[in-house]
């Protein structure tokens, strides 16, 4: 609705906007209008007067009816669809309920609906049904079926109906509310089944909910599934005689089946409430804005459903700063009143002044948003109450930026306090979000205080890496052993920095130092290594071990200098690299373990120059150990060491027993047991001995297994051979005699003719084929036979 319409007791009818300024002014009477009503459109207007006088007209024309009645008219009712030419239908209630239509001749047909049970009080027309109140009760009308469909009764009779009016009101087009002294009752219009029909209405009415209030009803309005109910208030004084007149109270309930719940209830203020009687209050409402309008006879109050921005009102007078928040937040896009970035900035003027700097700096995030001023005037606020720190952790840092002088401040305010958050911040910020040779002018001057400071010469390094100043940055790392120093390199590929800082990095980690050095051997070959590391040794072998552990030939060259570094300073990694490479000098391998005695490198070495025997003397002179002996024997497989190894083991009999426990499988027993002088004592004999009967035992049991195997195997490949032969083999004219080369059959088939098919698919007739062999009846393949004979001896059988 975009305008009210306000009838006077004086006759006159005033169109107001609603702000309450009067746009349109009818002169309808001279006395009190008592009903207004209008159409769906608001284009049409229906108006009765206490004279008798009722007008219906549009209200861009004047065209309409009029007529003067010799009874007051209570009220008047357009259908709600009035603008459109088939519902030109309006009903006017006094003593009797007048519907009035406009026929095809433009002319107004009137019919009574109702009479005989006094004054008609309230009108109520919604879609094909018309409600209305009497002194008796209430009843609905359905105009589409011309049926009245029921009668709803007053509940408390001793009240005057005149001045204790009813209220109707349509919560849809089924459902009626009526309110009528204290009592409140819902009806709901619904179809009737067919078959209960018989003479009675298609519809009816049931009541699903009926119940007393507190005090009298002035006027009700739906609100969703809730009821805005206007009371008049009357209570008992105890200084007077007669009851009291209190303000009105406007109320929400939540109608139950038996019964009602109050959710708010608001008293208001209207001039003269003492003086007024229920009947001088009525209840307005604006379908789908949630409007209401309370009319009093001096005041006209609008009320509205509270909203969000209500609420959030309430929250700020109660300072609760975060809940208003994250209201606004919530209803962002439909907030009218209160702009989010004021709350949040009340609620951060709030912190602050409770001394929440760290609350209120975060929450400066939320707040400030892209408002780049807002931000650099609440960093210096931070500045001025000593909190800088606070406010630096959630300044802009990404797309949307601050002056860079904003950034500078902050960093030199913590590098006078801070020297770690100084850092954190460094690390953190983009370098682009400050001069960066600003910073490194002041830190280079706190550095000549304090030369040694290792967070102070971190966060340089790391200021010199944002400039590119790569080689600084490394010499700085380098200073510090820092860990970042190989990601350094890598990232910014500084190999060709680092030839000369060889020795510096394997001295802080030498693997990882080896390892980028080997991944990276395009761009700082093998001999540059080497030749810096020349002088330490001790890390020249650590390179050359790794370089040899990843492929055995790229070092090859150094192969020779790597003996004496193993020798000196990785003694159990010599023997395997002696094994493993075939680039080393062996004489000098052998000349290099001779020196420093070692047994077990220089056995290896000799063995591989071919002197075993001298290699197994030095097993069994120096290191006196039977098994590595008689390993060593079994490895080489030469019966001449087993004689030697036997000769010396001869005379000691620990080394018998060795013997005699592992021989048995590479030579004979018998031998060593025979040559033991008799009365030796030999620890262990018996069971050296069992063990060699064990041994043998075990030998005849492998023999004869293998043995039943190979058995098994022949007789079964035979019979297989044997089937295979025994399969027949396919002839035909594409074959031909492999002695005289013509086709294998004869052109006529009909003749008797032989053929002779050998199992190796030579085929002959049968007189191209010389005579038998030396076993009669026998005969073999000349070709097959000639070839295990040899050249030309095929040829001399066929011309046999």
């Amino acid at each position: 609705c975009t305008f009210l319409a306000l009838g006077t007791h004086f006759g006159k009818v005033f169109l107001l906007d609603i702000q309450g300024n009067v746009t349109q002014k009818f002169e309808i009477s001279s006395v009190k209008i008592n009903q207004i009503s209008l159409d769906e459109s608001g284009e049409h207007v229906g108006i009765c007067s206490e004279d008798g006088k009722v007008q219906v007209f549009g209200l861009y024309t004047r065209e309409g009816f009029h007529e003067n009645f010799d009874c007051p008219i209570k009220v008047v009712a357009l259908h709600p669809q009035f603008t459109r030419s088939n519902y030109k239908q309006f009903v006017t209630g006094g003593n009797k309920l007048l519907l009035y239509e406009r026929n095809w001749l433009n002319r107004w047909k009137t019919s009574v609906l109702h009479e005989g049970e006094g004054s008609i009080t309230n009108i109520q027309w919604r879609a094909n049904l018309i409600a209305w109140a009497n002194n008796v009760g209430v009843k609905i009308y359905d105009i589409s079926t011309k049926q009245r469909i029921t009668n709803v009764l007053r509940d408390n009779v001793s009240l005057r109906p005149d001045m204790y009016p009813c209220s109707l009101c349509w919560k849809d087009n089924t459902t009626l509310i009526v309110g009528w002294g204290t009592s409140i009752k819902i009806c709901v219009v619904k179809e009737r089944n067919p078959t209960e029909m018989r003479d009675l209405p298609s519809r009816y009415v049931e009541i699903v909910s009926a119940f007393e209030t507190e005090f009298f009803i002035s006027g009700l309005a739906p609100l969703a599934d809730q009821l805005v109910t206007l009371y008049f208030v009357k209570e008992n004084s105890d200084h007077m005689d007669e009851d009291f007149r209190a303000r009105p109270r406007l109320d929400i309930i939540q109608p139950l089946p038996e019964g009602c719940e109050e959710i708010s209830s608001d008293a208001l203020t209207v001039r003269n409430f003492q003086d007024n009687e229920c009947r001088d209050y009525r209840l307005e409402h604006s379908e789908g804005e949630s409007l209401f309008y309370i009319i009093s006879p001096k005041d006209i109050v609008v009320a509205k459903e509270r909203d969000q921005d209500d609420h959030i009102d309430w929250l700020l007078e109660k300072k609760k700063y975060e809940e208003a928040l994250m209201a606004a937040e919530i209803s962002f896009k439909n907030i009218k009143r209160h702009d989010v970035q004021k709350i949040g900035m009340a609620y951060i003027n709030h912190l602050v002044e409770k001394g929440d700097y760290d609350n209120a700096a975060r929450k400066c995030q939320k707040v400030l948003g892209k408002n780049m001023e807002l931000w650099e005037n609440e960093v210096y606020r931070f500045k001025t109450i000593g909190q800088l720190k606070a406010i630096s952790q959630y300044l802009p840092r990404g797309d949307l930026r601050l002056r860079p002088a904003i950034y500078e401040m902050i960093l030199h305010e913590f590098l006078k306090t801070d020297y770690e958050g100084f850092a954190t911040l460094i690390r953190e910020w983009p370098g682009e979000l400050y001069n960066n040779m600003a910073i490194v002018q002041a830190v280079t001057d706190h550095l000549k205080r304090d030369p040694t400071n290792r967070t102070l010469l971190t966060t340089l390094a790391e200021l010199y890496t944002y400039d590119q100043r790569y080689d600084r940055a490394l010499e700085i790392y380098l200073r510090l052993r820092h860990k970042d120093v190989y990601q350094l390199i890598h990232k910014h590929n500084l190999f060709s920095s680092i030839e000369d800082k060889i020795v510096l990095l394997m001295d802080f980690d030498k693997e990882k130092a080896v390892d980028m050095l080997l991944d990276n051997e395009d761009k700082l070959s093998t001999d540059r290594v080497v030749e810096e590391l020349a002088d330490r040794p001790e890390l020249l072998h650590v390179y050359l071990h790794k370089l040899f552990k990843r492929d055995h030939h790229k070092g090859q060259k150094y192969h020779e200098r790597q003996i004496v570094l193993y020798a000196e300073y990785d003694r159990p990694n010599l023997l395997p690299f002696l094994r493993d490479s075939t680039h080393c000098p062996l004489e000098k391998a052998l000349e290099v373990c001779q020196q420093r005695n070692f047994v077990e490198e220089t056995v290896f070495l000799l063995s591989r120059m071919g002197n075993c025997r001298r290699a197994l003397q030095m097993i069994m002179e120096e290191l006196e150990d039977v098994d590595k002996a008689i390993e060593f024997a079994k490895e080489q497989d030469d019966a001449e060491l087993w004689e030697d190894l036997i000769s010396y083991s001869i005379d000691k009999p620990p080394f018998i027993t060795g013997l005699l426990n592992n021989i048995g499988t590479h030579v004979d027993p018998i031998l060593l047991i025979h040559r033991i002088k008799e009365g030796m004592e030999i620890p262990n004999l018996r069971d050296s001995l069992v063990k060699i009967l064990q041994d043998y035992n075990l030998q005849i049991l492998l023999r004869e297994g293998c043995k039943k195997i190979l058995v098994a195997d022949s007789l079964s490949l035979l019979q297989k051979m044997h089937r295979t032969q025994m399969k027949g083999v396919r002839v035909d004219e594409e074959n031909i005699c492999e002695s005289c080369h013509a086709t294998i059959l004869p052109s006529d088939m009909a003749k008797p003719f032989s053929v002779v098919v050998f199992h190796c698919r030579h085929m002959f007739h049968k007189e191209c084929l010389p005579s038998s062999g030396t076993i009669p009846g026998v005969q073999f393949c000349n070709i097959c036979s000639a070839k295990r004979r040899g050249p030309g001896s095929g040829i001399l059988e066929m011309k046999k």
